[in-house]
């Protein structure tokens, strides 16, 4: 039997069949070679695994889906380099997993915030986003004023990263439950935010 293009084009299964064989190959074409480019895998200069604090503030982030209406990725066009600063490169997220890369933006973009804003700043936007950004649709988060992060997992979280390739040390990791005590999970995110964008901080 001939498979010719109108026999295709009339027989939904062959159609589906040749489709997804199409776009596998296409997609590990693209995709396949990146895990293999240092510019995908290694970090940037200044890139650094997360300290327990920030990385505690980057799993409140995630828990409370701040990701569902702001992006990390600034893409590489002049409106978009001009508002937010260097495009992002994958070398800046080697260490997070999962990537917040993203791409809505009900809220703006984040990937340099830590070069924005104080803590001060953060603390009252935290608190009541209306503030400080009169327009902002951004619900409060009281709460994270109030509640202590939580250190009891923080350390299986660091070993689990380690699997990863995130080149925690045990001395980091031994330290970590100390390092969050006394601490909010306000101050965890803050933290984290203000970690955000830093290895880039002087290009534009």
């Amino acid at each position: 039997m001939k498979l010719t293009q109108q026999m295709v084009e009339k027989n939904v299964g062959w159609m589906i069949v040749l489709t997804v064989l199409v776009v596998a190959v296409g997609g590990l074409v693209e995709i396949v070679p990146l895990y293999f480019q240092k510019s995908t895998t290694a970090p940037v200069s200044g890139v650094v695994p997360y300290p327990a604090l920030q990385l505690a503030g980057r799993d409140i982030y995630i828990r409370e889906g701040c990701y569902n209406c702001h992006s990390q990725m600034i893409r590489p066009f002049r409106a978009e380099t001009e508002r937010y600063g260097h495009y992002s490169v994958a070398g800046e997220s080697v260490y997070d997993h999962p990537f917040q890369w993203g791409s809505k933006r009900t809220g703006p973009d984040l990937a340099r915030v830590g070069l924005r804003y104080s803590d001060d700043w953060h603390r009252v936007h935290l608190a009541n986003p209306r503030d400080v950004v009169p327009e902002s649709n951004m619900p409060a988060y009281p709460w994270f004023a109030r509640n202590a992060v939580a250190t009891d997992d923080i350390q299986a979280k660091m070993r689990a990263l380690v699997r990863l390739g995130v080149p925690y040390t045990e001395e980091q990791i031994a330290k970590a439950p100390e390092d969050l005590k006394g601490n909010t999970e306000e101050d965890a995110v803050i933290a984290y935010l203000r970690g955000l964008g830093l290895a880039l901080r002087n290009l534009r």
